[in-house]
């Protein structure tokens, strides 16, 4: 049986127009993790109606040394690593809200599967905060807090009563307190989590029809060809011909990174 979280932060509340509550379980370290992003987004475009939506740390961390952290800040030096790091700035990230948190999430992957930099360093982890316009003042003193350390441990926590074992995993809570969780582990295509929402909601559901591809790219920070093919459910090549007359316009940017175009807005 998967118990219903109750901590104090809990979406319960919004339940009258949400029928779901949606929890994400996530690894800073976990290849499937950078793959679930697409999927993840595309929900929220087409279905964040039906659910509310919170991610979840599951990782192993070892055991955090505050006192140390904190002197790490306050000395300034931005040369020291340590695998617990990606977790932490996360927290730190959604400090600033739940969209921060997500686009530091995003530039996160992109960072380590993509672009192969090591996101154990802190100094990286301040370039991707600068990158997706995070206060950074606050970003490094909510760092070394003993408030993001709590919320590490509530995540954690949360995995523990959940029994999620492994990264991604998603849990469903319909809207009736007294069932149980559905935990979907691994990762499947986009129809198989439509499937589940419309079984857990008992009826029909129907996608929203996506944004202004400009509104897109305010929202998320940088967006694959393929990625923005299947929200406007068109071809590849279709979805390039757009991206490139916007290209021209000077509206976004191109990044060619290993195998993948990735576009977003121009600043």
């Amino acid at each position: 049986m998967i118990p219903r979280p109750l901590l104090e932060n809990s979406t319960s509340s919004f339940l009258e127009t949400r029928p779901l509550e949606l929890y994400v379980f996530i690894d800073p370290a976990c290849n499937d993790c950078w793959f679930l992003q697409p999927i993840l987004r595309r929900l929220q475009i087409e279905y964040e109606r039906y659910f509310t939506l919170r991610v979840v740390l599951r990782t192993s961390l070892p055991s955090l040394n505050l006192p140390s952290v904190r002197s790490f800040q306050e000395d300034d030096t931005y040369d020291k690593n340590h695998t617990a790091f990606p977790s932490i700035a996360i927290k730190a990230a959604e400090f600033q809200g739940k969209r921060a948190g997500l686009r530091f999430i995003s530039k996160l992957f992109e960072y380590s599967h993509l672009k192969d930099r090591n996101v154990n360093a802190f100094s990286v982890l301040v370039e991707i905060a600068e990158l997706v316009y995070l206060d950074i003042d606050e970003f490094i003193r909510d760092f070394a807090s003993k408030n993001v350390h709590r919320a590490l441990q509530i995540d954690l926590y949360m995995a523990k009563e959940m029994e999620v074992d492994s990264a991604p995993t998603f849990v469903f809570f319909n809207e009736n307190i007294e069932d149980e969780g559905l935990k979907v582990s691994g990762l499947y295509s986009y129809e198989i989590y439509e499937q589940i929402i419309e079984e857990l909601i008992g009826q029909t559901i129907y996608p929203e029809t996506p944004p202004p591809l400009e509104e897109l790219f305010k929202r998320f920070d940088t967006l694959a060809t393929k990625e923005i093919a299947e929200i406007y459910r068109m071809t590849e090549k279709s979805a390039e011909r757009e991206l490139k007359k916007r290209l021209l316009q000077q509206h976004i940017e191109r990044l060619a990174v290993q195998d993948i175009t990735l576009w977003r807005k121009k600043v």
